[in-house]
């Protein structure tokens, strides 16, 4: 895993410890705003945090999922990632629906679009929706992807530090892999 998701992790475990985020009863979620929701197909695999999608307007967009960070299957392999992008593709069939959130920016430095990708449309934006239908919480419950964030898209994060914590004190996916 990349340093900075380490010390991503450690940050959002000593937050956690210190009692600085939500406590779990709390949930702060807010709906998905109509004008944030694209629905979407999958066109295209990349890796466990990362595919790509056509647009209703027909544009195919290479996104990058928001919040989370899966280990890296190109360049330098890491420990996990065939599992991750594989868990993501079975997520995600060519042709499969989504709806995509986007939070306040858009695209990253590498000019991908930013997203929460929703397998069910979501209405409520509750701790038990995105548990069930946000792919990006599914990886972080599931032990395939572990909390990355970069403001100001932090919409999520609250529950996504929630989700990581469970995930490794299950030692689910990469959180019981050998090191």
């Amino acid at each position: 895993m990349k340093p900075r998701t380490l010390l991503a992790a450690l940050l959002l475990a000593a937050l956690a410890l210190t009692g600085c985020l939500a406590d779990a009863s709390t949930d702060t979620a807010t709906p998905p705003a109509a004008d944030a929701l694209l629905p979407a197909t999958v066109s295209r695999h990349t890796d466990g945090d990362t595919a790509w999608f056509q647009l209703e307007s027909g544009a195919e967009e290479k996104v990058r999922f928001i919040g989370i960070d899966t280990p890296e299957v190109y360049g330098e392999v890491e420990a996990y990632g065939a599992e991750a992008s594989a868990y993501t593709a079975s997520a995600l069939p060519i042709g499969r629906q989504v709806w995509l959130e986007t939070d306040v920016e858009l695209r990253d430095q590498y000019g991908r679009m930013l997203a929460y990708v929703w397998l069910e449309q979501p209405t409520s934006g509750s701790d038990a929706e995105v548990r069930a239908k946000m792919l990006n919480a599914q990886l972080l419950l599931d032990g395939y992807a572990a909390v990355s964030t970069y403001t100001p898209n932090v919409k999520y994060v609250e529950l996504f530090a929630r989700y990581q914590a469970e995930a490794r004190e299950a030692g689910a996916g990469l959180w019981g892999a050998d090191d």
